[in-house]
């Protein structure tokens, strides 16, 4: 529930782009080029990575990272699913929402019906709207009143808004249920299977990181609404063991969503790193040279780690500057962590060497240390 361990206080309401900030945000991706919407998955990742003005800056001015790649001529980190994927995962959506949301609602009660009667007279709220704005808009207020009639609702595909740095996204889940004590549950519906009630941690895993952000963006709704409070257990449907059958799993992502408001607050804004951009900056594909592009891209700092291939079209590139830079984040989030100061693999081995750094400091003595260790284990015969 929204107020539970690990929930913190509500998301302000997305403030909308000033005109400047619109304008200038066009500037940087090209003035013709439609802006690449900002989903919960890109969400999840850069809230794994809040250091990264980069990722920050072209998210939020909805550049095409893939071919931002592609023209600065560094290979792009493929994502997404295959077509047979894509195909395969709506067929098993749609089954799963059949007749108003039958099985998907029988699914939820026998998860987390504690004790109720199966819902039987389901609202299906017609959340059609112009653009997203609109979308959202009819989202929240079907939220409101279905909460305030006390009534099951079975929303698909509705449509949130959250801010980010400043700037709106708009996150479409694959459905809310709201429940009559005025819960709401976030449904994701995903294609990998559960074996023996069982899934992939990995996947499970970024979906409940998914799912949070959803919970995040439905919190600034609820906070609006009376008798409202979001789950902070999301029910996950997959197909069961290797048929097309569904099955779902009650994940709990009090974890995730902390993580993630923790994480999206410390981003910094968007319109103060493109103040910060050097004059006539642009991403602009359109006859502009590879050498341009490239140094467009190293005008925003950048803060890379070996997850981000994982997550992000940019991090061949990213990943190229690391390693010419010799940034130890190269090797890894947690080892950087431990190495405090030493921040380039230069400074590390200068410091083990004993050339540089304070000998009272506990990384140098700890690297020295290993320095040691490893001279005396080299020297020793086998």
């Amino acid at each position: 529930m929204s107020e539970s361990l690990g929930s913190g206080p509500p998301p302000p309401p997305p403030r909308k782009p000033t005109t400047a900030l619109r304008r200038r945000l066009a500037e940087l991706r090209g003035p013709t080029v439609p802006a690449r919407p900002l989903d919960a998955r890109a969400l999840a990742a850069l809230a794994a990575n809040p250091g990264c003005r980069r990722r920050a800056l072209l998210d939020g001015a909805g550049v095409d990272k893939g071919a931002l790649a592609e023209a600065i001529g560094s290979p792009s980190a493929a994502f997404g699913q295959s077509q047979f994927a894509f195909m395969r995962g709506n067929a098993f959506e749609a089954k799963v929402k059949g007749d108003g949301g039958t099985e998907l609602l029988r699914l939820l009660h026998e998860r987390m019906g504690k004790g109720s009667r199966p819902p039987c007279d389901v609202l299906a709220p017609d959340l059609a709207a112009a653009g997203p704005e609109g979308r959202a808009a009819r989202t929240a207020l079907a939220l409101r009143e279905a909460t305030a009639a006390g009534h099951w609702a079975f929303l698909d595909h509705p449509m949130l808004a959250l801010d980010v740095a400043g700037s709106p996204a708009y996150l479409e889940p694959d459905a809310v249920v709201v429940h009559p004590d005025g819960r709401w549950t976030v449904v994701e519906i995903k294609s990998f299977p559960m074996i023996d009630a069982a899934a992939d941690p990995s996947k499970v895993g970024a979906a409940a990181r998914q799912s949070a952000v959803y919970v995040l963006a439905l919190e600034r709704v609820a906070a609006a609404t009376g008798r409202a409070a979001v789950d902070h257990s999301v029910l996950l449907v997959c197909p069961k063991d290797f048929s097309n059958l569904p099955t779902a799993s009650v994940v709990d992502v009090r974890k995730q969503l902390s993580v993630t408001r923790r994480q999206l607050t410390r981003l910094a804004r968007i319109e103060d790193i493109a103040d910060a951009l050097p004059p006539g900056t642009t991403f602009d594909l359109d006859g502009q040279s590879g050498d341009a592009l490239a140094a467009a891209v190293e005008a925003v700092p950048a803060v890379y780690a070996p997850e981000c291939l994982a997550a992000c079209e940019l991090a061949f590139h990213c990943r190229d500057r690391a390693r010419a830079e010799g940034a130890v984040t190269a090797l890894g989030r947690s080892l950087r962590g431990e190495l405090g100061g030493l921040a380039t693999i230069g400074e590390v081995l200068s410091a083990a060497r004993g050339a540089s750094g304070d000998p009272d400091d506990p990384t140098v003595a700890a690297v020295r240390r290993a320095a040691a260790l490893r001279r005396e284990a080299i020297a020793c015969p086998s």
